[in-house]
């Protein structure tokens, strides 16, 4: 029975989302706000944990989330509806896009790091890290209720070690839930690697995060 009522609640959201999505797409200000609204802090914990510490040092993150929110938005005309799973793989390969291009921008110009200015600091921001920490349950770390804001950076700084196939596979999995086959297809591997490289980056993940535990310990 439980299932049975899961399943029409998300058949009932999809509806809703797709409905959103068409309604946006038309210029409905009120939809465009509400689908947002609705994807917003999934997209804002995807774009931290995915950036890796060399675009999140030179770029904002709440402009990467707005420049992906902006082409989405402007380009919704041009989605062809695949459920709901489908809108979210398409907001995120946009991100995706995007971090990937100011990540080639910035080893494109390399500068002589005696003389190159620090950039400054970038505010995680009152609204970026909770939207981090509420997704770091689907990690294994303790329960929602229980994570604060250094529990949040706690989880970003963890991912900073791991190489950028690394965190696609594990934020892939872990946040967006995709499966080994739609990850292999992501990633161009075979479904048995994709297992074997999501099991040794949560494997790296762990010891980073079971380190800074001990370390603050």
């Amino acid at each position: 029975m439980r299932g049975r009522i899961a399943d029409r609640m998300d058949e009932t959201e999809a509806d809703e989302t797709e409905a959103l999505v068409r309604d946006a797409s038309t210029g409905s200000m009120p939809a465009v706000d509400e689908l947002l609204e609705r994807y917003l802090p999934g997209l804002r914990a995807y774009v931290r944990l995915r950036a890796g510490p060399s675009v999140r040092a030179r770029e904002s993150v709440s402009d990467l989330v707005q420049s992906t929110c902006r082409e989405v938005l402007e380009n919704l005309e041009r989605f062809r509806w695949g459920g709901e799973a489908g809108f979210r793989r398409w907001l995120y390969a946009t991100a995706l896009r995007r971090i990937l291009n100011k990540h080639e921008f910035h080893r494109a110009r390399k500068r002589d790091v005696a003389r190159e200015v620090a950039p400054p600091a970038v505010s995680a921001g009152a609204s970026t890290l909770p939207d981090l920490a509420a997704y770091a349950v689907s990690l294994g770390t303790p329960s929602a209720a229980a994570i604060a804001r250094e529990e949040a950076a706690r989880i970003e700084a963890a991912f900073d070690v791991l190489n950028d196939e690394q965190r696609e596979i594990v934020v892939q999995s872990r946040l967006l839930g995709a499966s080994h086959r739609e990850i292999a297809e992501l990633t161009g591997k075979s479904e048995g690697a994709v297992r074997v490289a999501l099991h040794r980056a949560l494997a790296r993940l762990a010891t980073a995060l079971d380190g800074d535990a001990g370390a603050g310990a």
